[in-house]
């Protein structure tokens, strides 16, 4: 994938009177890479939200992270594919709007790749799937849309619209 175009999110007037540069898209690449804790947002069937926290990597421009079918979480994308993601900084914000789907057994390469980027962050967190973990299922996939970041709200607020082949 080519870098994102950057551009200013729309913001109600007053906001953002003089807003100075943009967010990189290496430093969100980065974040997406280092987080260990992603809070995923989903929309249970009745509407209401629904946002838990999960460990998840990014792999070739996707989000990964696994679980089991049954979960709250899983259904809602079932039903409802849409989802938001965002990292735990209040100040060095990456917010990410996607689409989510499970994948019953992904490639043996991908599935390579998702097991080591998740080895090297969370073995010394007791979690080191081998890329077989997920052959029966229970492996999601959010490809990323949209992409507001900032690291000083009022001085480089971002948007990125991703292209989705």
């Amino acid at each position: 994938m080519k870098t994102p175009e950057a551009i200013r999110p729309r913001f109600p007037t007053g906001y953002i009177e003089d807003a100075k540069s943009f967010v990189p898209w290496s430093h969100v690449e980065q974040r997406l890479t280092d987080a260990i804790n992603y809070w995923l947002c989903t929309v249970r069937p009745n509407g209401r939200p629904h946002a838990i926290p999960k460990w998840a990597v990014y792999v070739a421009e996707k989000i990964y992270f696994d679980g089991s079918p049954e979960t709250r979480h899983a259904r809602n994308i079932a039903a409802q594919p849409a989802v938001t993601v965002h990292l735990e900084s209040g100040s060095d914000v990456v917010i990410v709007d996607g689409m989510a789907r499970a994948i019953d057994r992904p490639a043996p390469a991908l599935a390579e790749a998702i097991a080591q980027a998740y080895r090297a962050k969370y073995t010394a967190l007791g979690y080191a799937p081998t890329a077989d973990a997920w052959d029966n299922g229970g492996l999601f996939e959010i490809t990323p849309l949209t992409v507001i970041a900032w690291t000083q709200f009022t001085d480089n607020p971002t948007k990125f619209v991703l292209e989705q082949s």
